[in-house]
């Protein structure tokens, strides 16, 4: 599949806001992780391409649909580290080109057992558009074992807040109701084994590192 080059959508004013938000908030997260860390001597190993919270955090119940008709819950998530990626298949850049980027990853930590093998989990924010088996097709174009889910938007509104994530709908340039685009976080949310919201992983991405790192996460922390 081809994949155009990284670059920046266009984002509505709010959206943006939100997303330097968020952004704002991951960098108190490193500042806050690495002091928590360095004064306990923790066993999590070191990490290069992502910020690992002072502790991991519970998440509300949730329920999203998969790509084979199956609900997804925490239960689904629990021994695995997963990688959370929020975006729509529509996505004309961060999304293939970020997909594309984990298929790389998933790619290297291919060797370790399937039982605690890393996962990631594209959840699309377009309901309207996106079925999830849509959802499932998009993603699994870019690499078979990548878990795809949706839901409608109070659903996925809910879980995205719990993670920290924002998305909303931007108005398209026509201003026909069916020519819109998600505005979304880019980032990657980490789940710990017990599917627990345990750091976060901003753009841009290093591939090598964050397979390197959730590798090392899986054989540290079960």
């Amino acid at each position: 599949m081809a994949v155009p080059p990284p670059f920046q959508s266009l984002m509505s004013k709010r959206a943006l806001v939100l997303l330097v938000i968020a952004t704002l908030a991951a960098g108190l997260g490193l500042w806050a992780s690495q002091r928590h860390f360095a004064g306990r001597g923790s066993s999590v190993p070191a990490v290069r391409s992502m910020t690992l919270l002072p502790e991991p955090r519970s998440l509300p119940a949730f329920a999203l649909q998969q790509s084979d008709g199956t609900p997804l819950t925490a239960d689904e998530l629990k021994g695995h580290w997963t990688l959370v990626f929020l975006g729509f298949t529509h996505c004309p850049d961060v999304c293939p080109t970020t997909l594309a980027q984990l298929a790389g990853a998933q790619k290297q930590w291919a060797s370790l057992p399937a039982a605690t093998r890393p996962r990631v989990l594209f959840v699309s924010a377009d309901p309207e558009r996106d079925s999830a088996e849509l959802t499932g097709t998009y993603a699994h174009g870019f690499h078979p074992d990548t878990l795809a889910a949706t839901a409608p938007v109070p659903q996925l509104e809910a879980f995205a807040r719990s993670l920290s994530l924002v998305f909303m709908k931007a108005p398209g340039p026509s201003g026909d109701p069916g020519d819109y685009s998600i505005d979304h976080s880019a980032g990657l949310v980490v789940l710990d084994p017990q599917a627990r919201m345990a750091g976060v992983a901003q753009q841009p991405l290093d591939v090598t590192s964050i397979a390197a790192d959730m590798a090392s996460l899986t054989k540290a922390v079960r």
